[in-house]
């Protein structure tokens, strides 16, 4: 059974930091590139950051370019966000996404919130 479980989200104050953490299996892990999508309410789901299969390659939205840093860890099949320097405009439900190298396989997490207010 494939499985994308999130956790991290909460409420942060603005310039605080949350890690976000995207647990994988049921799939081969290292086989995948591995991205971090956002969805605030009203708006369209947004790649935030993607990290290649090696980890050797990341890309990032402009929005967060310099505050958000993705990584992955394929001997323990996971991949992080370390969020800092937080707006309230990055509030938006945060969703894990593994999309195979060669093919169109992929699969979603279900998503965890990030909230950030004073």
């Amino acid at each position: 059974q494939v499985q994308l479980v999130e956790s991290g989200g909460g409420l942060v104050q603005p310039g605080g930091s949350l890690r976000l953490s995207c647990a994988a299996s049921g799939f081969s892990f290292i086989g995948y590139v591995m991205s971090w999508y956002r969805q605030a309410p009203g708006k369209e789901r947004e790649l935030v950051a993607r990290i290649t299969s090696g980890g050797g390659v990341t890309k990032y939205a402009d929005s967060v370019k310099g505050r958000f840093t993705i990584s992955r860890d394929n001997a323990k099949k996971s991949v992080s966000l370390q969020m800092n320097s937080l707006k309230p405009e990055d509030t938006a439900m945060y969703y894990c996404y593994a999309g195979h190298s060669w093919t169109s396989i992929d699969y979603w997490g279900q998503g965890t919130q990030v909230t950030v207010s004073s």
